[in-house]
């Protein structure tokens, strides 16, 4: 095995019996006709389920727009980009010249995708119990401060409520910049929270949009998005 690819076997706490699956599910169509695209497909079908079945189990009272709305939080694309981060996949993937100097390794897409694939690629490997542990384990503490009034809360609330479990102090929201004619204002506003060194950015046609967004960034960042 690549030592590439066995530092991330060992991320995903996934020991591969077959290195080819794994390699190829980080190498992205610019790098070559063998590549992720095959994977990414039936990981992402694999991924569904694991996860709908989970909720299924969690939420034993939860409609099916609930549970619609959950899977969708945990699966998104930049949900998924920001899991994949967190495992440095892009450190591990294979592309081609242009996606290279373009920075593909960092895109929400490309991180995306090639997480699903590796998901196939476990199951691939040694089937869907291995690929059900895999991905139950990478978003264990997703699933465990996920609850359905959660998801039904904006995002400033669902941050405030977050930070005040953590004892932080309240995020600090900034108007950085304001654009437009008056009829069409855009509003920049950064989400400062100290306590995690964290500062984001966010835009809206008000100043409270835009504050949403922000701390929709946050959250994003700390995989509760």
């Amino acid at each position: 095995m690549k030592p590439s690819a066995e530092r991330l076997s060992k991320a995903i706490g996934h020991r591969f019996s077959n290195p080819r699956h794994v390699e190829q599910a980080v190498t992205h169509r610019s790098a070559g006709s063998v590549n992720n695209e095959r994977q990414e497909f039936l990981g992402d079908a694999i991924l569904g389920f694991v996860i709908a079945d989970e909720l299924y189990r969690i939420f034993s009272e939860a409609t099916e727009g609930q549970l619609s709305r959950l899977r969708a939080a945990l699966v998104k694309r930049e949900s998924l980009a920001a899991l994949a981060r967190s495992l440095d996949l892009g450190q591990y993937l294979s592309l081609g010249a242009g996606e290279l100097r373009s920075g593909g390794q960092a895109r929400d897409s490309i991180l995306a995708d090639a997480l699903e694939a590796v998901f196939a690629a476990v199951y691939l490997d040694s089937g869907y119990p291995s690929a059900r542990e895999v991905i139950l384990n990478l978003f264990r503490d997703r699933l465990t401060v996920l609850t359905l009034e959660s998801q039904q809360k904006d995002p400033k609330t669902r941050l405030q409520e977050y930070l005040q479990a953590l004892k932080y102090s309240l995020p600090d929201y900034r108007i950085v910049e304001v654009s437009g004619d008056q009829h069409a204002q855009v509003f920049q506003v950064a989400c400062v929270v100290p306590e995690l060194s964290m500062e984001t950015l966010g835009t809206g046609s008000s100043r409270r949009r835009a504050e949403q967004d922000a701390a929709e960034g946050v959250l994003k960042a700390l995989n509760l998005g």
